[in-house]
This record gives structure tokens, sequence and C-alpha cells, in this order.
């Protein structure tokens, strides 16, 4: 039976209960982050509880507890379900209120739930690459925010399965923002591009995380708009985000990127990414 954390206590997975009017439930009204979990250790904890942070100050949602707080009860959550490799998922909603579709104008606390997932690294992926595909962006203009406001994602990833492939990157006015759950990256040459860090798309804390590794490492990066045009002639291209790590895409819609290998670039920060891993986690098995 494994042990969940909601509103700062520790249940069973089968007596945690959501009220039908939590503005979560009902509006998406909410944020959450995604950890992942590596030897029974946080990668990169603080960094995700940060961006926590902010997106609740983005949509005005008082989050009771301090970042060294959440820490500890995280920790205590891992520890509870014995958990070695895989995710935290945790989320705040603005809580339980009449439906109305303006804030509550009463004092509402807000509701929190955090649980762990069993999930290995994806291996394969990350030594052979994914077939990906490119659809027209349709959420709206704050994707800064981790809301739970995800049906324009969900809607990129179901096109993508439909497809047979693993990703859908998508795109606003030919312009590529993001993929539906990571961030995309091309190279040519030894230098690497991605998106601004704006409104359109998530500052991915893996993005962050590859952005420093570069500058540390004496690799050119430069966070600037490219086309479509520009992902389909790049020399290499790969996608980033907490549970995917540095995974290389070697085709994009059936037309196979340069000869649909694993790039030397992308394979190099797969190696300078594990050994972030390594030195904040432990030796990892797999």
């Amino acid at each position: 039976m494994s042990t969940v954390l909601m509103n700062g206590e520790f249940i069973p997975r089968e007596e945690a209960k959501v009220d039908i009017e939590d503005r979560g439930y009902q509006f998406g009204d909410g944020i959450y982050e995604v950890i992942r979990v590596y030897n029974g250790k946080m990668f990169m904890a603080k960094e995700h509880l940060e961006r926590l942070s902010a997106s609740s100050e983005k949509i005005g949602i008082a989050i009771s507890y301090s970042i060294s707080e959440l820490t500890s009860l995280l920790e205590e959550l891992i520890a509870k379900n014995s958990l070695s490799t895989g995710i935290l998922y945790m989320q705040f909603t603005r809580g339980i209120s009449p439906r109305n579709h303006g804030f509550p104008k009463e004092d509402v606390t807000p509701t929190f739930v955090a649980y762990t997932k069993i999930m290995q690294r994806p291996t394969d992926n990350l030594e052979n690459g994914v077939s990906v595909i490119t659809v027209e962006d349709i959420r709206w203009s704050r994707c800064d925010i981790k809301s739970l406001n995800l049906l324009g994602n969900v809607m990129a990833k179901q096109k993508a399965a439909e497809a047979g492939c693993y990703e859908s990157i998508q795109y606003r006015e030919l312009s590529v923002t993001e993929g539906s759950s990571s961030n995309i990256w091309i190279v040519n040459g030894e230098k690497i591009q991605t998106h601004e860090a704006n409104q359109f798309i998530l500052n991915g804390i893996t993005r962050q995380k590859i952005i420093q590794l570069c500058k540390e490492n004496g690799i050119e990066v430069e966070e600037k708009e490219f086309s479509i045009e520009d992902l389909i002639d790049a020399d290499e291209v790969f996608l980033s985000s907490t549970t995917s790590e540095v995974t290389p895409i070697t085709s994009v819609n059936n037309v196979p990127v340069k000869e649909g290998k694993v790039g030397e670039v992308t394979k190099k920060l797969q190696g300078m990414f594990v050994d972030a891993i390594i030195d904040e986690c432990g030796q990892i098995t797999n």
C-alpha cells in the first residue's frame, strides 16, 4: 500500500480523496511539479520548488510551506514509499470553494497533494533516439506557468501517439516553441540553440541544467527562436525534460535527422548530464 502526502499528512493512497468542488478538479486552477528521484534522492529539488513558488505567485495561490519544509516532507514521502528510481509528483490547487469562475472571496486553503511513482530511466530512448512529429501550438500564452491546464499538451501528445511517435514538437506561425512535455533543441556544428525562456515555453529544470553545463564546459548555446525549416535542416535535434533527460531525436515527420543517428554533441551532453546526476544523487545503475 503506497503512502500519499495530502495537506501535510501522510495517508494511505486509498484514503486520498478530492472534493468535487476543488478548483483544481473543476477549473484546473492550480500548479504542479514533477521531480526525478535517483537512488532515493531528489534531483534538483531546490530548482523545482523555486519554480513551483514562482508559478504560485503568478496565479495568486499562497503556499504556506517554505522550500525547506516542502523538501523535508517530500524526502519523508520518498522514504515511506521506499522509492529508489522514479518520480515525485506534487500539486497545489486553489482549494475547495462553491463553483464560480472568479477567485473565491473568502479565505480558502489550497489543496496540497504529493505522491511517488516508480519510473526507470528511458535507457533505450537515450541510446537510440526517438521519432517526433510537428503540430500547431494551440495553447494559451502563459506557458511559463506550470499550470494544471494541460489539455493542449495532452492533445499534442495524443497526436504523437497516433502517429507512432514519442513526442510532438509544437510551433506558432512556423516558429518552434517546445514539445508537449519537453523542451526542444537543435545543434549545428558545435552550436546549440533552444527557444528563449519567455511566456511561450516552460523554462524546464533540465533545460536550465543543460545551459549551465554548456557554459561551464565551453559549449556555445543560444536562447533564440528557430523555425521548422531550421529544425529539419539541423545537424542534430534533441529534447529534454525531467523524465526524458537528454533524449536524441532521430526523425521529424518521418524524415531522418541527418543519417538518423544520435549526434556526437548530443552524446556529449548526455554524459555531462549523467555526471551532474551522479554528483547530486550518487552512482546510477541503469
